[in-house]
């Protein structure tokens, strides 16, 4: 299915308005799905899967601005740093220190987010509260962590949402406030975007609202 032009280009306005980062999440979507989408003049892209990406990125123009979403795992690490623009989903500190290890070795600093576990379901990663509170962000050298991201609960209670957001937005305050370089809030997906931005996201993530529903069985 063809990205959805009027869907994209409405999303789009309304973001750019109100300073909302927009990652286009292209996942099991085809390069020139994703080369519309360019064509359009947009450049941020969001992969969950290394493989993927790191096929995708060779396809594609080089000032595309690649987010990785997805559970990042340390030996995979080495296969994004070269060239990803920003990984949303840290949430060890394993993790953080191998993508350290690997920014250093390709002579780039990494701009990263702390994902925060909001959500009621366990299977959800992420940080809680207190390691967040116990972590010097700014220990490593090659890594630099831009902000918080959280995925709500996949439920249509629209009160459990706005409450689970809410809640990041505080500890995204808190932590802001002791560390200034902290400028990004990532929240909201195509199903609560604009539930996260009235709570004050400014970087959602969407994917079916533009490129349309996914095909899983194939």
């Amino acid at each position: 299915m063809p990205v959805i032009k009027e869907t994209y280009q409405q999303i789009h306005e309304e973001l750019r308005l109100s300073k909302i980062t927009l990652v286009a999440v292209s996942k099991m979507k085809p390069v020139e799905d994703i080369l519309e989408l360019y064509e359009l003049g947009h450049r941020d892209f969001g992969e969950n899967y290394v493989q993927e990406l790191v096929e995708k990125a060779a396809q594609l123009p080089n000032d595309i601005r690649w987010h990785f979403i997805g559970h990042l795992q340390t030996n995979k690490v080495k296969q994004v740093v070269p060239f990803v623009y920003l990984i949303h989903g840290i949430d060890s500190w394993k993790i953080l220190k191998e993508i350290d290890k690997q920014a250093e070795k390709n002579s780039r600093v990494i701009d990263c987010l702390l994902q925060v576990h909001i959500a009621q379901e366990e299977t959800k990663f992420g940080l809680d509260e207190n390691e967040l509170n116990e972590f010097d962000i700014n220990q490593y050298a090659n890594v630099k962590v831009k902000g918080l991201m959280g995925m709500a609960s996949l439920t249509d209670n629209v009160n459990t949402i706005r409450s689970e957001f809410k809640h990041l937005k505080v500890i995204y305050d808190k932590l802001s406030t002791l560390n200034p370089q902290l400028s990004i809030l990532s929240m909201g997906m195509s199903s609560d975007y604009k539930i996260a931005i009235e709570e004050g996201s400014n970087m959602v993530r969407i994917g079916s609202l533009v490129f349309g529903e996914r095909n899983y069985g194939k």
